[in-house]
């Protein structure tokens, strides 16, 4: 043992050796003559000082006429821009004379202050780059390999205490090099700890969060806690983990000093799950049978008859459209009919979610998705098109292998645009920054951007080339040849709606074109005709290797190759962690859909194991979802202890939260419906807002939800970013939920509202054949009312002396026929209207009070009133004069409450 501690001393003091010291310690003597590297040093340096960054030189414009690449990720052109003769930015004769030397001294007037000393290691090292002829980087310079940064992770154990960073770069050739003072650095969590520009952490507040090292491509998050109570490590109470996911948890509690909540109740764990896996609320029946079952199991059953329920299919059907972008505005000319391709596109989904098929399986029909299905020609497809645009037998869209809709949309079209959504949709990466430059808080540069863009060059959207000229006959033949753009598919439209067949646009993948090496001048003129109609040769994977894909029959497949890959870093962790937000409200890495390595996840051995799990388990999303719902971590209660109340990001307890806008509305209108009709809801999910296919303004399924939807903050679907859903609060919401119509409707509802059943029940409701009867009697009586009337006016009209008399006996006459007219047209429409609740004065008994306000707490809170809330509501409901009134009131008031909107 001793001998192989003194073997271990002697590598790591080799080790030391083989590392050359930081440039700070380097350039501090005045009489080094090492010519410092542009890459390794200079650039760095610059990004240190702040000379690249946005408010500097970096931006777009520059500044002061020069301009650099924002964060340093073009070499090329910032050498270009340092050595211009024009601009004496570097004097190679006299260093000492160089702008980039006298500006940051402030020996010349710089708006951007002074960033460094006289005879700094700073001056000193921008001077010997200068004196040893400014070079740029040489083509067989070494490349960045990677940034080791020690300790790579950090425990604090009170405020104010301190550790060094130290970050070490390595080259493709082996060099070894302290770079620690020309790193970035910066802290996630000012309140946990800080960083300054040294690398020197400092404690502040307990918790935990990361410091990020940046240099080069290198972006290393560092870990740092300190324990919010002296509860941990080797004190940390014994803490049930029943499963992986919970002792994955609970091992980062025990170093935090959390103890996490206790388990829910029964009616909260009920409640819970069942809206967050069938966005719906359990029916009343459904609670109390649950309440009374006394099986072990009874949650992880639960749990299984939820995943096999219309709500579970319905509402992450609709989660799923969220992020693949399902928009009703941007598919309006895609199809002859405007409302089928979203609905298609719903469609084809929830059949995979319902059959449970593999995540990647249904991304694989998304991603090489084209028109056609294999092995038809254009005149089988038209044929099969038609068939399901007119609703024959046996056809249906969502049987077809793949859903080409994804690549059609109007906003979709052009290479970056794709670029960007991709990676949004199936990666969680927001890589728009690197679209212009390098990205500021990952390792993606412009030119990353620019080599992934190649796969998506050749697909396209409109009339296929290979079949024009049967395109064009088709038209001919139905006499629209004449017509061009919305004119034609409004055509179309009224043909296929009439039976006639009609041609439709694809999306196809033609054969590679290679690059016009000829290009036009007026690149940004052309820029988007460019992208779609060249390919180019290859194309480079995120973080991956080079493909040749001219030769490919479609690049695409390379990219599905790729995410199927057990080593993808991006594709499983991407829907493992939405699908973790769903059931938390936060993810394990947060946003979302910003994986990059600045946003370390809070648990990443968490994640690493449910991404790993998922991709053993053939991307089985119900598996996914059951390893979730049954974790104690999921199931714990949301009220906290000392050690865990201030706890956001680490699960220790449940952090309730506002329903999603759709779960909320149909919420509302399930808590005030009857039971037959809760029933119905349950089963039937095709008029609830969960079951709306697609978002957009013009889309006429949202009609009369729509402005509560939008209030609630439901996805619009519009950008690449998970934002477009909301559930910030507003004083919108609170004015909906206490004052719109839409509520006093639901509650009012007649026929299917839980109000009108209790009417039913207590007398209050009149029927239908006794309202026409009524109206029937009163019609009578007005009919010889009126007979009478005329024969007294025809009495009246021969005595001249009784002129008042017969005004008087007309306007009675003009009165009771158009009651009797009104009259009769109410009896007509109580025949085909719902009955009415009606005034109830009489006392209810005491029990059926009790049971009224029980049912009304379980439809809208799914629990049971307690005797404080019995006693109050029973007191306000006798003391109404009409009791119908107070039950309204009633179900009123507990759609107003906290504990309704909020899922906890």
């Amino acid at each position: 043992m001793l001998a192989l501690a003194l073997f271990s001393l002697t590598a790591t003091a080799a080790d030391q050796d083989q590392v050359k010291q930081p440039v700070e310690q380097r350039y501090a003597d005045q009489s080094t003559q090492e010519v410092p590297q542009f890459q390794q040093h200079v650039v760095p340096l610059l990004g240190k000082l702040g000379c690249n960054g946005r408010a500097c030189h970096g931006s777009f414009q520059g500044k002061g006429d020069f301009r650099l690449s924002l964060f340093g990720y073009d070499f090329v052109m910032d050498h270009k821009e340092l050595t211009n003769a024009e601009a004496e930015r570097v004097n190679m004769k006299e260093p000492g004379k160089s702008l980039i030397i006298q500006k940051p001294l402030n020996e010349i007037e710089h708006e951007g202050g002074k960033r460094f000393e006289l005879n700094s290691w700073q001056h000193r090292l921008l001077t010997r780059w200068i004196a040893g002829g400014a070079q740029g980087v040489p083509k067989d310079a070494p490349k960045f390999d990677r940034l080791e940064v020690t300790p790579n992770a950090i425990q604090f154990s009170k405020e104010g205490e301190t550790v060094q960073l130290k970050a070490v770069a390595v080259w493709s050739d082996g060099t070894r090099e302290n770079v620690t003072p020309i790193c970035r650095f910066q802290t996630n969590n000012e309140q946990i700890a800080t960083i300054n520009e040294e690398g020197l952490v400092t404690s502040n507040k307990p918790g935990d969060t990361h410091v990020v090292v940046f240099y080069d491509a290198g972006v290393i998050p560092v870990p740092v806690l300190q324990p919010v109570s002296d509860q941990y490590g080797d004190k940390y109470p014994q803490v049930a983990a029943s499963t992986k996911v919970d002792k994955l948890v609970v091992n980062k509690l025990q170093k935090l000093g959390v103890v996490p909540a206790d388990l829910c109740d029964d009616t909260e764990f009920l409640r819970r799950v069942s809206l967050d896996l069938s966005g719906t609320l359990p029916a009343p029946h459904e609670v109390e049978a649950f309440l009374k079952n006394t099986s072990p199991n009874k949650r992880a059953e639960k749990i299984d008859e939820l995943l096999e329920s219309p709500g579970y299919a319905a509402w992450w059907t609709t989660k799923l459209c969220d992020f693949t972008q399902n928009n009703y505005d941007d598919l309006i000319n895609v199809a002859p009919v405007r409302d089928k391709p979203s609905q298609e596109w719903y469609d084809w989904i929830k059949k995979r979610v319902t059959d449970n098929a593999g995540y990647d399986d249904i991304v694989e029909g998304i991603l090489l998705a084209t028109s056609r299905e294999k092995g038809e020609d254009f005149d089988q497809f038209t044929k099969n098109m038609n068939a399901i645009y007119q609703d024959k037998p046996g056809q249906d869209f969502a049987d077809r292998e793949h859903m080409p809709y994804y690549w059609a949309r109007r906003n979709f079209r052009n290479p970056d645009d794709r670029v960007l959504g991709f990676a949004y949709t199936f990666l969680g990466i927001r890589i728009q920054c690197a679209q212009c430059h390098k990205h500021p808080f990952d390792q993606w540069t412009q030119n990353d951007f620019k080599e992934f863009r190649g796969f998506f060059t050749r697909v396209n959207f409109g009339v296929n080339p290979e079949s024009r000229d049967e395109y064009a006959a088709m038209v001919e033949e139905l006499g629209a040849d004449k017509l061009r753009g919305n004119q034609l598919l409004r055509e179309l439209n009224k043909k296929v709606n009439k039976g006639e067949t009609v041609p439709f646009m694809e999306v196809y993948v033609p054969k590679a074109r290679p690059a016009n090496k000829n290009q036009n001048k007026n690149k940004n003129k052309k820029q988007r005709r460019q992208g779609r109609n060249q390919s180019p040769a290859t194309a480079k994977l995120l973080g991956a290797e080079v493909v040749e894909i001219n030769e490919m029959d479609d690049p695409r497949a390379a990219l599905m190759e790729w995410l199927r890959r057990e080593n993808n870093p991006f594709f499983a962790k991407a829907f493992v962690n939405r699908v973790w937000s769903a059931y938390f409200n936060r993810g394990i890495i947060e946003p979302a859909d910003d994986l990059n390595l600045a946003n370390p996840p809070s648990n990443a051995p968490l994640l690493d194991y449910l991404s790993r799990e998922f991709v053993k388990h053939d991307y089985d999303m119900k598996w996914l979802h059951r390893e979730i719902a049954n974790s104690d971590t999921y199931q714990r209660s949301w009220k906290t202890n000392p050690t865990n109340e201030l706890d956001e990001v680490n699960f220790s307890h449940y952090i309730p939260h506002r329903m999603p806008a759709e779960v909320l509305y149909d919420a509302i209108h399930q808590a005030t419906a009857s039971d037959d009709a809760i029933d119905s809801m349950k089963n039937s999910v095709g008029e609830r807002a969960i079951g709306i296919a697609a978002s957009g303004v013009r889309n006429r399924a949202l009609r009369d939800k729509q402005y509560a939807l939008t209030i609630f903050g439901r996805s619009t679907r519009e950008s690449n970013c998970d934002c477009d859903r909301s559930v910030d609060p507003s004083l919108l919401q609170t004015m909906y939920i206490k004052n719109d119509n839409d509520v006093y409707s639901a509650i009012n509802r007649s026929n299917s509202s839980w109000l009108f059943q209790v009417g039913q029940q207590l007398g209050a409701v009149e029927a239908k054949n006794a309202q026409k009867t009524r109206m029937n009697d009163r019609a009578d009586q007005l009919k010889e009312q009126a007979q009478q009337l005329k024969q007294r006016v025809a009495q009246l009209k021969k005595q001249e002396d009784k002129k008042k008399q017969l005004q008087q006996a007309q306007k009675r006459l003009r009165t009771v026929t158009a009651e009797l007219k009104k009259v009769r047209q109410n009896a007509g429409r109580a025949q085909n209207s719902p009955a009415k609740v009606q005034t109830l004065e009489e006392p209810i008994s005491a029990e059926k009070t009790e049971e009224i306000i029980t049912r009304t707490y379980l439809r809208s809170l799914s629990r049971y009133p307690t005797e404080q809330e019995t006693e109050s509501a029973k007191k306000y409901i006798e003391e109404s004069k009409d009791k119908m009134a107070g039950i309204y009131d009633l179900i009123w008031a507990v759609l107003n409450t906290k504990e309704f909107m909020l899922n906890h």
